[in-house]
């Protein structure tokens, strides 16, 4: 009987310490982190998709159903576009920006891709699915996750320890100059 009651009070919850539920949206800052690193590494079907899930706001089954030929037309990517909802079966239209249409062109350039294809295909199906999604969005925002531009897009603000501080409106910031770059270090 002690045996039993023992370790049901040392279990610990299976969330305890998780942050559950909807996570918090990107902040303008963390998406042009994102973009820059993207860019940087030449991820063509990566700056693609992130951009075009910034343009449209789409859920994501939405987002990866999306063929070549509902943004585009020929060579040229659309400013607009409208796609069918799949949960509420309701047609949603969206602005593409420059940024994003150029990034979608290089994308079907670069993967050869053909108007009846899907914009983002599997190498297993068609299309990513919605768990290949998940896993590409974790891998964007677990390399930043505390990875800031400042307002003006001078500083690049991380989090880490340096032996240098600096108050920064009541916060403390830790400071390294690297190149061109100075970097903002807040120790959380």
């Amino acid at each position: 009987m002690y045996q039993i009651l023992k370790n049901q009070l040392s279990k610990n919850p299976w969330n305890k310490g998780k942050l559950m539920g909807q996570k918090p949206p990107l902040i303008p800052q963390e998406i042009w982190a994102i973009r820059i690193r993207l860019q940087d590494e030449e991820k063509l079907r990566d700056l693609a998709l992130f951009n075009l899930a910034i343009d449209s706001k789409l859920r994501a089954s939405d987002l990866l159903k999306i063929k070549v030929s509902d943004v585009s037309s020929g060579d040229h990517v659309n400013s607009r576009a409208m796609i069918m909802q799949q949960k509420t079966e309701r047609p949603v239209r969206f602005e593409i920006t420059a940024r994003t249409r150029k990034s979608i062109e290089t994308w079907i350039a670069a993967g050869q891709l053909k108007s009846s294809r899907y914009l983002f295909p599997s190498r297993q199906s068609p299309h990513l699915s919605t768990r290949q999604y998940a896993r590409i969005v974790e891998s964007w925002v677990s390399v930043y996750p505390s990875v800031i531009l400042d307002t003006a897009g001078r500083y690049l603000l991380v989090r880490g320890v340096l032996p240098e501080t600096v108050d920064r409106a009541g916060t403390k910031w830790l400071v390294a100059r690297a190149s061109q770059y100075r970097f903002l270090v807040c120790p959380h």
